[in-house]
């Protein structure tokens, strides 16, 4: 049976930096509970991240998030206004990646557009935008996979495989794009607070077909974690999607793969290449305690969290490609995210040519 393999990744960022203004709003937040507002403090100066990207462009007088007053206190959005932020700003991204990808590619041959995101729905949507924008064929095959969180890119590749391994001609444009910047609440709940923190816009395009050379998929497997589906949680609300990401998440995945090592792994102990999703310094904490990995292992994510933070499905294809930049030819791998469930997907791989 043919494989498949990742032939090259691009990414993009909007072009606002938008870290210092949202932990400000954290602050004012939380300033009448100087317990709370404290603990806030320490934990984004513990939280590895120096950097996130926006759509937003930052108020530079600070009495406001963003200068055009998406997000005013007192005043925030409701899901109908986000969701047309989103019909606004994320095709203009898409193509912009996805450009990147396609500056040397002969388009005619893309056969597949696979798409993933949970920040923003709109018919005709990101899909119909690229094809419209890049330039290809009208008649592609087209499939979005939607609100499954920040394991989505893995479960594109697993589809992206498939076609592949069935249609060995097979192109398959996979892009994942996040606005999460776009789901900000006006709240004085830590946790809540502490989990805004993290999160970003970004997006990630990948073409995956049977051409030996990036990155070979070798399998894949999933772990659903028992007892934990209240841990990580994303419902559609009135003032945006309602995030819930417990403090609970890092232990719940160091056990959960501490017990689970062997089947992940199948038993190979010649894993160079960790391309971990960085949901936070807490979660890469977790996984490099449950592997007994080195300080060094997880550099690419740990890099890829303080120069953009987490930006949900794309984030993993951001550590992917930095590895694949810097690895050799015959290095084995293991991909991982995790998401609602509690789920950790997973991907081995070997670098090819």
């Amino acid at each position: 049976m043919p494989e498949a393999f990742i032939n090259r990744i691009a990414t993009a960022t909007p072009p606002h930096d938008i870290h210092d203004v949202f932990r400000r709003f954290g602050q004012l937040m939380l300033e009448k509970d100087k317990r709370r507002l404290a603990l806030f403090n320490r934990m984004a100066d513990r939280s590895g991240i120096s950097h996130r990207w926006s759509f937003l462009e930052p108020d530079p007088g600070g009495e406001v998030v963003d200068a055009e007053r998406f997000y005013r206190r007192g005043a925030f959005p409701d899901t109908a206004a986000r969701m047309r932020k989103f019909e606004a700003c994320a095709p203009a991204l898409a193509a912009a990646t996805a450009e990147k990808l396609l500056a040397s590619e002969d388009r005619s041959r893309i056969t597949h557009v696979v798409v993933t995101s949970c920040t923003g729905f709109a018919a005709p949507g990101i899909d119909l935008a690229l094809i419209e924008r890049c330039g290809i064929n009208p008649s592609v095959e087209r499939t979005m996979v939607g609100f499954m969180g920040c394991y989505a890119a893995i479960n594109g590749l697993k589809l992206a495989r498939h076609i592949v391994r069935s249609q060995p001609d097979a192109r398959v444009l996979a892009l994942n794009l996040e606005l999460c910047t776009l789901h900000l609440h006006e709240t004085d709940d830590l946790e809540e607070m502490l989990s805004f923190l993290l999160f970003a816009d970004g997006c990630a395009a990948a073409l995956i077909s049977g051409d030996p050379v990036g990155v070979e998929i070798k399998s894949f497997r999933a772990a659903l974690v028992p007892d934990t589906k209240e841990l990580i949680r994303w419902h559609i609300r009135n003032q945006g999607f309602d995030m819930v990401l417990s403090g609970g998440v890092p232990g719940a995945i160091r056990q959960a793969l501490t017990s689970s090592r062997d089947d992940i792994l199948g038993g190979a102990n010649d894993i160079e290449l960790w391309a971990v999703h960085p949901g936070g310094r807490t979660v890469l904490d977790a996984v490099e305690q449950a592997f007994a990995l080195e300080p060094t292992a997880l550099a690419a994510s740990r890099s890829v969290l303080n120069d953009y933070g987490n930006m949900s499905s794309g984030t993993v294809m951001f550590v992917l490609d930095r590895i694949m930049q810097g690895a050799q030819k015959g290095q084995h791998g293991c991909a991982m995210s995790f998401g609602p469930g509690l789920v950790a997907e997973t991907m081995m791989f070997r670098m090819a040519a």
